[in-house]
């Protein structure tokens, strides 16, 4: 696959479709790897007459490492960087959880490159209101898959489940085969401290949201025990003309059952936009 570089940092990325076509580019959350955007997902953008571009974010995936300190306006530049190494101008941009708040600092911080945002179950800071469950998901490391794979294993799909959407549900076929695929490309619960602290070092990003001029969409879900939808609603109400869309039953995930209320977000942000020259 393609790599991009930001200074020390490389960048894995991928492209779907028509490279000439109008670009989205998909930012996901705290610790997930690029996959969690599925080829799957990345083929109906592209049937839409779309160029799907997913990464890697640093600390992520096959993604460089770094051990030293970062923040969310890095993680922004590396996300131009992968644009410019696709040979892509302006991007619509979507993001979930944490990559929402990324394509917020893209939107503040790089508004020339961006033509629409979708914000998807995040917040304008990382003060972010979750169950107790939910916290411990992202703040307890996981057992040693070396130690014991099974435990290991169960634990991702119990993490899952905890942050899941009710309405959407995986079976369990599904989550096995996701923790044990992503554990095999790639596995750095180190990255998921630092990615926080970059998280909260952005502080909130209200005041900047209220002077964006792009067309957006926030899409959160109304059972989101990790964000809980204030999360959305705050994110909405900062940034002028967003449109806000509270889902039942969707929680922190991007279960199949979710693809199309995913797309269609993403084309009604990027349907508001001023088309390219």
């Amino acid at each position: 696959m393609p790599r991009a570089r930001n200074g020390e940092v490389e960048l894995e990325f991928q492209t779907f479709g028509d490279p000439k076509a109008e670009a989205i580019l998909l930012i996901n959350g705290l610790g997930s790897q690029m996959t969690r955007w599925p080829e799957a997902f990345c083929d109906l953008l592209t049937a839409r007459g779309f160029q799907a571009v997913r990464m890697d974010n640093r600390d992520t995936g096959l993604s460089s490492w770094p051990t030293e300190r970062y923040t969310l306006a890095d993680m922004a530049r590396d996300s131009m960087a992968v644009l410019d190494a696709a040979g892509i101008r302006r991007a619509h941009i979507a993001g979930v959880s944490m990559g929402g708040m990324i394509v917020q600092r893209i939107a503040i911080d790089h508004p020339d490159r961006v033509l629409s945002m979708t914000s998807i179950m995040s917040a304008p800071s990382g003060n972010v209101v979750a169950t107790p469950e939910a916290m411990a998901v992202i703040s307890q490391p996981p057992p040693s898959p070396e130690a014991d794979y099974e435990t290991f294993v169960a634990h991702g799909i119990a993490n899952a489940r905890t942050i899941g959407s009710p309405g959407y549900p995986w079976t369990e076929a599904e989550l096995r085969e996701r923790v044990i695929a992503e554990h095999a490309r790639a596995f750095n619960p180190a990255g998921v401290g630092r990615q926080r602290t970059a998280i909260g070092a952005d502080g909130d990003r209200t005041a900047e949201l209220r002077r964006l001029k792009v067309p957006t969409v926030v899409l959160h879900g109304a059972d989101d025990p990790l964000v809980q939808p204030i999360g959305g609603e705050t994110t909405a109400a900062a940034i002028p003309g967003a449109e806000l869309r509270m889902i039942p039953g969707m929680g922190h995930d991007m279960p199949p059952g979710l693809y199309d209320i995913f797309l269609d977000a993403i084309l009604s942000a990027a349907r508001r936009a001023a088309p390219t020259t």
